[in-house]
């Protein structure tokens, strides 16, 4: 049940008390009236209305626009009918208005269905109602429009939070049903596929010939498979589809942060397609959450890093990718163990027109306020350190 069904539940018990009181109220003053019929007539049109209207303050989704511009204006009319059906003595005292209390109901209505705004809207228009009724602002007036304009304002606020809170724990506990479906998913596969797969490996190479390969390629499924297990999927953003309707939510896709910022998102997820049989993927155990665009341009580059290491030290060549999340920067290491770069050779690749290390990997950090710096040792392989700033300084800040 929606958190804000019992405010409804209240509102209709409190729209058919207030009903009975303000008919009470006349009642008793029936004799003082100057044209008792106008009041008769309002008020059996009154007892019709919230009778018939019941099932219409029962919850947000049957409270629609027009049921409440209609509640208003019988809220409306009875004010300033009240001028109408009631001695002008009785007015300037301070007597009350036809509908009364049953006013705040309506306003009430609007808070609890389109939150403080709502609200605001509604009682400002109750507020100039019993202005125009009066004639003049009295001080039970005045403090009658400031009572109901910041109980009503109040109550809406009131009502937009609880709706807020109730789709965070909607979420969390999509989130984690999500959750124990993958640990389950994975414990699976780790106590059948996987291990097949390790085994097809062993065996493969242990046989040699076309079994060998055989091996090979399932180990790289296997290092394939366990990423993805170990990872997961990443589920659906949400929103509500109508927050008059609390925790409904329907699944969108998330958008392109080319028109505008959105959230951050797992450099980890990005990363984890280049593991393989022969690139070790190392990761924190906790999201590493990146700006969109610094995260594909560091992994853009990783990959470029990598594609080096397939063109100059070979297709059998072991390389380790290893993800730092610090403070305030997130650090990402490619190292291989090839023969290393020769002293100056960088250099003279760049002066012959092959830019690959400076802009596919130097020119994505500097653009998005980063650093990469390469180390080799002729003998022991070759490392880049490629370090992102968490809030990206962008191509304007770094020329």
């Amino acid at each position: 049940m929606s958190v804000e069904q019992p405010l409804w539940r209240a509102l209709t018990a409190y729209r058919v008390l207030t009903m009975f009181y303000a008919v009470g109220l006349f009642a008793t003053a029936y004799d003082s009236f100057a044209r008792p019929w106008v009041a008769v007539t309002y008020f059996a049109v009154l007892f019709v209305w919230t009778l018939a209207t019941l099932p219409r303050v029962s919850g947000a989704v049957h409270c629609t626009k027009p049921f409440l511009a209609a509640d208003l204006t019988v809220a409306l009319t009875g004010i300033l009918l009240t001028r109408v059906a009631d001695a002008g003595s009785r007015i300037d005292a301070g007597g009350p208005t036809l509908p009364s209390i049953w006013t705040a109901g309506a306003v009430l209505a609007f808070a609890i269905k389109g939150g403080w705004r709502w609200a605001a809207f509604a009682s400002t228009l109750v507020a100039a109602a019993n202005l125009v009724e009066r004639g003049a602002p009295t001080p039970d007036t005045v403090h009658n429009v400031i009572l109901v304009w910041v109980a009503s304002i109040a109550i809406g606020y009131v009502v937009e939070v609880a709706r807020a809170s109730e789709r965070t724990l909607a979420r969390a506990l999509e989130i984690e049903a999500a959750t124990r479906e993958r640990e389950r998913l994975a414990r699976d596969i780790h106590d059948g596929v996987l291990q097949v797969l390790a085994m097809v490996q062993r065996r493969g190479s242990a046989l040699g010939g076309e079994a060998a390969e055989l091996g090979r390629m399932a180990g790289e499924q296997e290092v394939a498979l366990r990423t993805l297990v170990s990872g997961g999927m990443v589920p659906l953003s949400r929103v509500s589809e109508d927050a008059a309707l609390g925790a409904l939510v329907r699944a969108v896709d998330e958008p392109d942060d080319e028109d505008g910022p959105v959230g951050p998102v797992d450099l980890r997820s990005l990363l984890a397609p280049y593991a393989t049989a022969r690139v070790t993927f190392s990761e924190p155990g906790a999201p590493v959450p990146l700006a969109p665009a610094a995260a594909r341009e560091l992994a853009a580059a990783v990959g470029a890093a990598l594609d080096n290491v397939r063109k100059h030290v070979g297709a059998d060549a072991r390389a380790w990718i290893l993800v730092e999340d610090e403070p305030d920067e997130v650090l990402v290491t490619v190292r291989d163990d090839g023969p290393g770069i020769p002293e100056g050779r960088l250099a003279q690749a760049e002066g012959e027109g092959r830019l690959g290390v400076a802009l596919s990997i130097r020119g994505r950090l500097r653009d998005l306020g980063g650093t990469a710096e390469l180390v080799s040792i002729p003998g022991q392989g070759t490392e880049v350190e490629l370090k992102v700033p968490k809030v990206s300084r962008g191509r304007a800040s770094t020329r």
